[in-house]
């Protein structure tokens, strides 16, 4: 069977990337720092590189931010308001006594005071954070107690979250509330300290590998963790954007993701703003009807969002979008976990163009493998390793294993955005490191045309029979039977083959659970994988659990399945 190519189109735009191999061959990140704007004796800043450089040239009264509220009330935020109003943040910060290395979180749903405080945060040299607005009590004293946060940001609603831990965060100094003027003792008005604050500001001018901002991510055991980026990801971050993403002057860029997640920071705040580009930001939750006539009303020409949110476009049907004009969308991307061929397929029949996916993660704080405008797509693949980034299958001793072979998907550190530090946790830090590679955790192979395929997690990959299946070539199997909306599989112990393949299944409009559908699900997958690699039990299920990035949680479906705990569930979200 030939393997399936999408070959790359007659583009509307020359893309920023015309040649990937030769850039490849060439490429060297110091070319970059010719794309920022830096200080004097090589000092840079990554707000002023995302707002303010462009608010001091003929961008000034450029439409950096459209934003719409989940109620539709609509605002607009040019290049120059950002600068002022994160200037006016970032002396109130100061007043306030903030220094350089404090941490200041931020814990609010998708409002423009979210993107203006994480500007004017970096600005002081203090290090931001941010928090999921659907995070409980724990899931906040967990992050806020580690980092010994400072001030947080947050609003009357959300605040109540706080006090009740509040007790048990002794360094947390201020609550700052966006939304009230008449505040309490300890909290500071946003509103009141806004309207006095001075429009200019004095930067501070960090070193490139001066801390700039702060994520929890979850795992299986024990609490989330703070992987720490510095000033420098903004060099990834830009070019990252400009060539993947490919985002040109006269674009409207929407990436759909929360800045409680690193893609809302490195391609909704940093990268993107650093190209220049207008972004809408949508502050309600996922809604098909909703998003399509964003990118109608915006004129929405670059879209950047998360494979399950593609699936759930699928599963509201191909007519749905015809309601809609979409022409104005040329380039179409998605992230949070691998992108299955059939959404490819389907974006192909109902927009004429492709999704690209990429890989990356919240330690690798940049896209880091990539589908390129430049190049065909093949359907599954998470493409190429982007330029300056050198990637390869190993052994678990750190020696690389032949093409085509399964092994763990390790990167040469040193990367511009790389994670800098695991918060107070050197061990932690040490742990990502194997020989001279960062080993990611993530399975993998490698064609012989150089394009990465995902396998899972290292911990996900099922061995059932002496056979090695990864979860996700099922997941993608299933999901292209018409009746399957979506899927997670697991591994189940099983006494005579070691695991057994157990699948989790959503089900499209028109279908019913039954054994006969369970049987003609198993026969739909043995025809497309090998006969040991389909589901021997199929469990339907109304939803999956996911995190708010959208990504199943196979670990949860397993410790459910098995008995067993479930780990930090904070990021847990129903998308």
């Amino acid at each position: 069977m030939s393997e399936e190519i999408i070959e790359k189109k007659e583009l509307r735009v020359k893309p920023n990337l015309e040649d990937y191999e030769k850039t490849y061959r060439e490429f060297k990140w110091e070319d970059v720092h010719k794309e920022i704007s830096w200080f004097e004796n090589g000092k840079l800043n990554a707000a002023y590189n995302a707002v303010d450089r462009h608010a001091e040239s003929w961008r000034d009264n450029k439409v950096a931010l459209y934003w719409e509220s989940k109620e539709g009330e609509s605002r607009k935020f040019t290049f120059l308001d950002l600068k002022n109003l994160s200037n006016k943040f970032a002396n109130v910060l100061k007043k306030y006594g903030t220094k350089k290395r404090d941490r200041i979180f931020i814990f609010l749903p998708r409002v423009p005071e979210l993107y203006v405080s994480f500007l004017g945060i970096l600005k002081t040299g203090a290090i931001a954070g941010t928090l999921f607005s659907a995070f409980g009590p724990k899931a906040l004293e967990d992050r806020l107690k580690d980092s010994e946060a400072r001030i947080l940001i947050t609003n009357s609603e959300l605040k109540e979250r706080v006090y009740e831990i509040k007790k048990d965060l002794p360094d947390l100094e201020y609550i700052i509330l966006v939304d009230e003027e008449e505040v309490d003792d300890g909290e500071i008005s946003y509103i009141k300290e806004m309207k006095d604050a001075p429009r200019e500001f004095d930067i501070e001018k960090t070193d490139p590998e001066d801390y700039a901002f702060m994520l929890y991510t979850s795992g299986t055991t024990g609490k989330p963790k703070g992987v720490i980026h510095a000033h420098y990801a903004i060099i990834q971050e830009h070019i990252t954007a400009k060539w993947i993403l490919d985002m040109h002057d006269e674009d409207i860029y929407w990436c759909t993701a929360d800045p409680g997640w690193v893609t809302g920071i490195s391609y909704e705040i940093l990268g993107s703003w650093s190209n220049g580009v207008s972004s809408v930001i949508y502050e309600g939750r996922f809604n098909p009807e909703k998003w399509y006539s964003i990118i109608e009303k915006y004129q929405v020409s670059i879209w950047y969002t998360a494979p399950t949110a593609i699936r759930m476009l699928m599963a509201a049907g191909d007519d749905l979008p015809k309601k809609y004009d979409l022409s104005s969308l040329r380039h179409m991307c998605s992230v949070g976990e691998p992108l299955n061929p059939e959404p490819i397929r389907w974006s192909m029949r109902v927009f004429g163009i492709p999704f690209h996916d990429n890989w990356w993660q919240t330690e690798g704080g940049g896209i880091l493998i990539a589908n390129y405008p430049c190049m065909p797509i093949k359907p599954g693949s998470m493409g190429k390793p982007f330029p300056g980034i050198k990637a390869a299958i190993v052994d678990d001793n750190g020696n690389e294993i032949p093409v085509g072979k399964e092994g763990n998907l390790a990167l040469k550190p040193g990367w511009p955005s790389m994670m800098r530090e695991i918060w107070k946790n050197p061990e932690k830090y040490k742990s990502y490191f194997t020989g001279n590679w960062y080993i990611s955790g993530d399975r993998a192979r490698m064609d012989k045309d150089g394009y990465f395929w995902f396998i899972g997690r290292s911990d996900d990959v099922i061995k059932t029979a002496g056979e090695r299946v990864g979860p996700f070539e099922v997941e993608s199997a299933l999901v292209e039977h018409p009746g399957i909306v979506e899927a997670g599989v697991i591994g189940k112990p099983d006494p005579i083959r070691g695991e057994i393949i157990k699948a989790f299944v959503v089900l499209a409009k028109g279908y019913e659970p039954s054994e006969e559908f369970k049987k003609e699900i198993k026969d739909f997958i043995k025809k497309r994988l090998a006969g040991h690699a389909y589901p021997k039990e199929i469990e339907f299920r109304k939803k999956l659990p996911k995190t708010r990035s959208g990504k199943i949680m196979r670990r949860i479906l397993k410790a459910e399945e098995l008995g067993l705990p479930i780990g930090d569930t904070s990021t847990l979200e129903e998308f």
